[in-house]
């Protein structure tokens, strides 16, 4: 094991320090390289207590990605767990940056903790649908109580070390260098039997206490089958004895791992790291950014000045309208503080972002930026005008980003005189809180450019993903075809409520026509030139325009709740009959047939079209984008899941027929 572990001794205080690059993963080279490092200092008469550290810059931070999906290997994590509580001398883990998920258990398993200040901590098993299984669920319990435990496992967050000293979860935060004062404290507990976790009590709390705790994380919780089975096995920690405890930690870990959700969830943890792999930008360099403007104080432009001045870059708002300035940087100051209310943000932070921001009402103002993104109304006029000035104004190799959510980019290049320099970068609302970023490609967008999107989005912790150009980029154009089938159901004979509820039991948080009336049913309409020729239309005329009108296709109260409306009922069937509608009813199994597959023919049409680079980057937009279940990985790995070639035979069957771009995916079965 050279070169992957360093024993070194001072004094009677042995250190073994693992170090595999990058990130120390638990690799089964790693396991087996700590237990034989408890076996040789447990055999050695000199050595009164073991260290065990990381090289590099993190502790132990989870399990080797390479070993997902293969056959586990000797030694197993409980093996090592089991191992290092065992030994007879005294174990002390000195942690640094993160010691997540198996490198936690680690931890929990040596007799003694000491970490660094800006350690984290964390079991995050749960977002891959699975849970702690070696010993994470009975340990953790027994060091830090229930209440505590259920937070830190089943909702997955990092404790930082300061937390995790108070709740006891380490036992010192180290003064000065790690390694020096994780020998210090080996020295001092030398003398002292070994305090093993599994000796001490988990505490039994009354019922109330899970019930509670599921009952506060409903909504993050709905849909997927991990957190009750954590909830299960803290609860076991408490109700049996250690052993007992274990082995029915382990039952439910391996029924978790044989499910459909934790390969749906794996695949997305993979599917939004390739979504980065650009061919395209492959050892290109991005261009320096140093300072943005953003145009457009709206709920779009505020939100993505609060993204660009909250990860450090000093940003000018710019914004015609004097009035909507101020309710901008209202907007602004509001998302800072209560940011800093809820403990999102530092007030030292939110201060060092405020003072990055500078407004004005002229668009000369922007000519010194690297970088600016335009988020103004959605009309083409509108964006070309902007970027003819943008061309006047900013400096050579600035990038000229728009916001723009449908409209051609190449058009909106085009009222410029330098198109390579012109990129899409559509954020989704609240932009200071969604984590996708839809990054156009225009036909003459540099790499460079591109590159420093991807660049961007990675600073401001977003997901980014590259699209074509096409009405509507991915997320988009894939949302028209469900809501238009969503409407035309509603028109046909099913209800809004059977069409919503029926998405919503699929794991959405939100149905279509919900969606529908709080965008608002008049975007792009006027009353000037409608024809009442579509539902929305007839809805619009009527003054059901969503719900800021408190009319849609549904009605609203003062606390802004959907309620079946017997007005839009009787427009719909007056619709329905105008148009030679023939009403009938509609099987929850057909509303979701004909509002997934759909979608999914239309993503094919877009890898055909060489819109989208692959399924995965399809299926990360509309899980980071949209809301789409994580546990059923996605539109396009959903189909896969079920069956191509069977999503082609219920599309033929409900009479919307598929692609040639379907037939040819499922012609490709499987992948």
């Amino acid at each position: 094991m050279a070169g992957l572990t360093n024993w070194t001794r001072s004094g009677v205080i042995a250190t073994l320090t693992i170090d595999n690059p990058p990130v120390n993963a638990i690799s089964q080279a790693v396991r087996a390289a700590l237990v034989e490092g408890i076996a040789r200092a447990n055999a050695d008469a000199d050595v009164a207590a073991l260290v065990i550290a990381c090289a590099g810059r993190t502790f132990f931070a989870g399990a080797d990605l390479k070993e997902f999906g293969k056959p586990s290997t000797q030694p197993l994590l409980t093996e090592v767990v089991d191992t290092i509580e065992a030994s007879a001398k005294p174990v002390v883990a000195a942690i640094h940056g993160t010691a997540l998920g198996g490198g936690m258990e680690i931890a929990m398993a040596c007799h003694y903790r000491i970490a660094t200040q800006d350690a984290k901590l964390g079991l995050p098993e749960v977002k891959l649908g699975l849970m702690p299984g070696a010993r994470g669920t009975q340990h953790l319990p027994r060091l830090v109580g229930v209440e505590r435990a259920l937070d830190i496992i089943a909702l997955g967050d990092p404790v930082k070390a300061p937390d995790a000293l108070a709740m006891g979860l380490v036992d010192r935060i180290a003064d000065g260098d790690l390694g020096s004062a994780a020998i210090r404290f080996a020295g001092e507990m030398a003398e002292k039997p070994p305090r093993r976790t599994r000796d001490l009590a988990a505490q039994k709390v009354d019922d109330g206490v899970y019930v509670e705790f599921a009952k506060r994380n409903a909504r993050k919780f709905r849909g997927l089958d991990a957190p009750p089975a954590i909830i299960a096995s803290v609860r076991a920690a408490t109700e049996l004895p250690f052993a007992e405890g274990a082995t029915r930690e382990r039952e439910i870990f391996l029924k978790l791992r044989a499910g459909p959700q934790t390969e749906a969830l794996r695949y997305v943890f993979f599917a939004e790291r390739e979504a980065a792999k650009v061919p395209v930008i492959a050892g290109i360099d991005p261009r320096p950014v140093e300072r943005a403007g953003v145009i457009g104080s709206g709920t779009m432009g505020s939100g993505i000045a609060i993204a660009l001045i909250s990860a450090g870059l000093p940003v000018h708002l710019f914004e015609r309208d004097p009035a909507a300035l101020a309710r901008g940087q209202a907007h602004i100051a509001k998302v800072l503080d209560s940011n800093v209310a809820s403990g999102r943000m530092t007030s030292a932070k939110a201060d060092a972002a405020r003072a990055l921001l500078s407004c004005g009402t002229t668009i000369d103002a922007l000519a010194d930026a690297d970088l600016i993104i335009e988020a103004a109304y959605e009309t083409m006029a509108v964006k070309q005008e902007i970027f003819a000035s943008l061309d006047r104004i900013a400096r050579s190799g600035a990038i000229l980003a728009s916001n723009t959510s449908y409209l051609d980019l190449d058009e909106i290049a085009a009222a410029t005189s330098r198109p390579a320099d012109v990129v899409g970068m559509h954020f989704f609302s609240p932009a200071n809180i969604m984590k996708l970023l839809e990054i156009v490609q225009g036909a003459e967008t540099s790499p460079d450019v591109l590159a420093t999107a991807f660049a961007l989005a990675k600073r401001l912790g977003k997901v980014a993903v590259l699209s074509g150009n096409a009405w509507g980029f991915i997320g988009n154009r894939m949302l028209a075809v469900r809501r238009k089938h969503a409407e035309a159901m509603v028109v046909e004979g099913a209800a809004p409520e059977q069409v919503d509820g029926v998405m919503e039991a699929f794991g959405m948080a939100m149905g279509p026509i919900r969606v529908g009336d709080l965008a608002g049913l008049d975007l792009g309409w006027s009353p000037e030139t409608s024809t009442g020729s579509t539902i929305r239309e007839r809805l619009c005329e009527a003054g059901r325009r969503g719900q800021k009108t408190q009319a849609g296709f549904y009605d609203y109260g003062e606390d802004s709740k959907p309620v079946p409306s017997e007005e839009a009922r009787r427009i719909i069937a007056e619709f329905a009959r105008d148009n030679g509608v023939v009403r009938r009813e509609f099987s929850d199994a057909e509303v979701l047939d004909r509002l997934l597959w759909p979608m999914v023919d239309e993503g094919a049409q877009l890898l055909e079209d060489g819109i989208a680079l692959r399924e995965s980057d399809i299926d990360v937009v509309w899980l980071n984008g949209y809301g789409w279940p994580a546990w059923t990985g996605g539109p396009m790995y959903h189909a896969r899941h079920v069956g191509l070639s069977e999503v082609v035979r219920r599309l033929e069957e409900m009479g919307i027929g598929a692609s040639p771009a379907l037939f040819a995916l499922a012609r490709g079965e499987p992948k």
